[in-house]
Formats: C-alpha cells, sequence, structure tokens
C-alpha cells in the first residue's frame, strides 16, 4: 500500500532531493533547500523551506511533512525543532564513498523504490570501477591537495579523499580526511600544504569562487609544484562537497580529468 512509504517529503540538503529525482520519486517531495542546485527542475518547481543550519520551520510544518531528511551533526537542532513538533526525521551522517552508496540504498528503500535504488547505486559502482580502471593506467599519480575553505584553510572530508585516490591522484592529508567534522581539518600552519609538495591543487570553497591566483601569492608557496605548474584547479563544490551521487558521478570525473591532464603532461626539473 502506498501509505506505507512516505508521501511528503522535506529534503533539507540537496542529496535526498538527487536521489529521489533519480529514482523517479519527486512527486513526494514538497519542500527543499535553498542550496539544492541539482537537478535544476527541482530548484524551478519545488519550495525552498531551509538552509543548512537553518530552517523556515513554520513553512516546513505548513506543508504537513510526513517525512524530513537531512545531513550531519549540524542540522541536530533543526531535527530536534521539528520532532518536538511532531515530524519523522532521519539524519543522515555517511561520510565516505561506500556511505553515499548505502545511502541510496536506504532512501530508496525508504520510499518503497529498492528496486530502482539497487540499479542506481549498480549504476554509479560500474562508474567508478571505470574510472579506477582509467586511473590505473595513467604514467604516473600526482600529490593532490584538496581545499575545502581557504580562511582558514580547511581539508577534504573523507570521501573527496576517496575520490581523488580513485581518480588516480593521492590526498597529501589522508590522517585528516578521517576527520568528520570540518573543526578537525583546520590546519594550524597554513605551510604545511607547501611542505607536503602537492603537484595540483583543488579547490572547492563552500560555495565561494574559488581564487587560484590569492592561492599562488601565499607566501612560501612559490616553489610548490602546483604553483610553478600552474596547476591550480576548482571543482565546484555542488558536484563535490555533497554527499551524493553528483559526487560519485560529475564530481569524480571533473577530478580525474584534472589528474589525467596532469599525468599527460611532459616530466618538469
Amino acid at each position: 500500500m502506498n501509505d506505507l512509504f512516505p508521501q511528503r517529503i522535506v529534503c533539507m540538503t540537496e542529496e535526498p532531493t538527487e536521489v529521489l529525482y533519480a529514482l523517479g520519486q519527486q512527486h513526494r517531495i514538497v519542500g527543499i533547500s535553498g542550496f539544492t542546485v541539482r537537478p535544476s527542475e527541482a530548484r524551478r518547481d519545488k519550495p525552498k523551506v531551509s538552509a543548512f543550519t537553518s530552517a523556515k520551520l513554520d513553512r516546513i510544518l505548513a506543508l504537513e511533512p510526513d517525512l524530513a531528511i537531512g545531513f550531519s551533526d549540524l542540522q541536530a537542532d533543526i531535527a530536534q525543532a521539528l520532532i518536538k513538533a511532531g515530524v519523522e526525521v532521519w539524519i543522515s551522517n555517511h561520510r565516505s564513498v561506500p556511505g553515499i552508496l548505502g545511502y541510496i540504498r536506504r532512501l530508496g528503500a525508504m520510499v518503497g523504490a529498492a528496486q530502482a535504488a539497487e540499479a542506481y547505486a549498480g549504476k554509479a559502482e560500474a562508474h567508478i570501477e571505470a574510472v579506477r580502471a582509467a586511473a590505473a593506467k595513467l604514467p604516473r599519480r600526482p600529490k593532490v591537495y584538496f581545499e575545502e575553505w581557504d580562511e582558514p584553510p580547511i581539508t577534504g572530508i573523507r570521501w573527496v579523499a576517496e575520490l581523488v585516490r580513485i581518480a588516480g591522484g593521492d590526498d597529501i592529508f589522508p590522517e585528516l580526511a578521517e576527520k568528520s567534522l570540518g573543526r578537525d581539518r583546520i590546519l594550524a600552519d597554513p605551510l604545511e600544504p607547501a611542505r607536503r609538495s602537492p603537484d595540483i591543487v583543488i579547490g572547492s570553497w563552500c560555495g565561494k569562487k574559488f581564487r587560484p591566483e590569492k592561492v599562488a601569492a601565499r607566501p612560501g608557496w612559490q616553489d610548490v609544484p602546483a604553483v610553478r605548474d600552474g596547476e591550480l584547479h576548482e571543482v565546484k563544490s555542488p558536484i563535490i562537497l555533497q554527499p551524493g551521487p553528483a559526487a560519485l558521478f560529475d564530481g569524480l570525473d571533473a577530478l580525474h580529468a584534472i589528474i589525467k591532464s596532469w599525468a599527460g603532461r611532459p616530466l618538469t626539473a
């Protein structure tokens, strides 16, 4: 019966919206995050009722949701308010590529679309393996510094570091990638990335435009291989910093394109 599954879902981050559209379940969505950009029709058609750390509680309740979906401890206060108002809430907290794949499957099961979710997750897994195989054929692997924020510098979260490895590179801060909270990935010493000599710098400044010239001008960075060779790149945050399908498809492809281009360049002294 249809009433076994939620009929009126509020998505407080982008990834549940993207997954539900991919599964053909967009009719269940009654409200979305204002930060949603994928898919474009969701941004056009669905009411925007939340940011990331704040939400318009009265507008959400007016939509009479039977499920609200969010992500991470940063939405704990929103979740608490909705629970107190009688709304069922699911807050996921996945931080890895396997976690994203599991999230797709769990969300699909929650809306009665387990078969479609399994197929979609399988498509993502096949894409990941295709990129991994292509990366294995590259002649060399770069050291990659992924910067999630610039002031203070914050390194990439776990799923980003995993995608960098799948794409053919090696994240220079593997010990920090395991830290789930952004505050635990802040670099106390802004010169530490330079000391690790990355071949490529990738910026995704969480919605703010990446400024490669600012990175190149940082004191002590002039001899960094990435600066010397002009390997300072941006990957837009909507396709890499959301723990959903975008990262596994467009985000991974963007990383691999950057790394493949670097690997095809002549070696410099």
